[in-house]
């Protein structure tokens, strides 16, 4: 028999009892049920977090690492003004319109889908135009395979972290902000040219944009939940992706589809409360959040 949504809540909710992970401390706190240690690990993930970089403010001078590391620290109550995660942000704002970025050249049939440099700026370099990129993997566990694909998802991924530390008023993230917003006319066909996963990517930094763009965002997420399976998923899409997207969009559509999905999220759990060890603690986190969202908080 498939465990119910509470059932699952619970298994989670034990398969985070003995860790002090970031994703723990988040999901207690989702829970309502933060642990006596938890201040004190929070304290020590930031400081650990914080270690380790370059002198120019990077992770190795890799874009993914040094932006999900400003993404942990501003999660667990950082600032992005602070020292660290300040660091990593200027690092990143360094990358907007630097060659190799998601958009440039163009010929006619990008121009036609407006991927290109004539309806799309500020999107962020992840590496030069000489290098290669793909295959990556999101911390959510998606993997890009596609060269432009992965540029396209990790540019949106440092969008997120920069609108996170309250810079939506700088020039670059404005003209980023603006080209997704320019996409959302293009994204009319779930296999069209723009990978389902691509427009997943685009709704999470469009999710936590200001007011502006709700717009955008309302009909990204409706477009996304218009496409969900009667299993709860997405057909070409990754799961875990597409739920903390919708989450961070949170708009009618968007709660409606996470709801949809908890069946499969159900179905998915595996008896140590995870949802198999692809980013485990990550899906873990997602997959917690979302039932939660499903059972209207707790």
């Amino acid at each position: 028999m498939t465990p119910k949504p509470a059932a699952a809540i619970e298994r989670l909710a034990e398969f985070f009892v003995p860790r002090s992970s970031r994703a723990a401390i988040l999901a207690r706190e989702a829970l309502g049920r933060p642990a006596p240690g938890d201040a004190a690990a929070r304290a020590t993930l930031i400081a650990g977090l914080q270690k380790g970089l370059r002198s120019d403010g990077s992770v190795g001078g890799a874009a993914l690492p040094t932006i999900w590391r400003a993404i942990e620290l501003i999660d667990l109550g950082h600032s992005g003004q602070e020292p660290g995660t300040a660091q990593f942000i200027t690092w990143m704002l360094g990358l907007a319109g630097q060659p190799g970025g998601f958009g440039e050249g163009c010929h006619p049939a990008r121009h036609e889908q407006k991927a290109c440099n004539h309806f799309l700026a500020g999107f962020f370099a992840p590496v030069p135009d000489t290098e290669r990129l793909a295959p990556i993997t999101m911390p959510c566990g998606k993997t890009f395979r596609a060269e432009a694909q992965a540029r396209f998802a990790v540019s949106c991924l440092a969008l997120r972290a920069v609108l996170m530390a309250g810079l939506a008023g700088r020039a670059s993230v404005k003209q980023h902000l603006q080209s997704l917003a320019v996409l959302v006319d293009v994204w009319t066909d779930w296999s069209g040219y723009y990978a389902p996963d691509l427009v997943i990517a685009a709704l999470h930094p469009l999710g936590i944009a200001p007011p502006l763009y709700r717009g955008a965002t309302i009909r990204v997420a409706a477009f996304i939940a218009d496409h969900q399976q009667a299993d709860g998923t997405w057909p070409n899409a990754d799961l875990f992706h597409a739920l903390e997207s919708l989450m961070a969009a949170n708009t009618p559509a968007a709660r409606s589809a996470v709801a949809n999905a908890v069946p499969a999220l159900v179905a998915m759990q595996r008896k140590d409360g995870a949802f198999g060890t692809t980013a485990q603690e990550e899906r873990a986190l997602i997959g917690l959040r979302a039932l939660v969202m499903s059972e209207g908080g707790r």
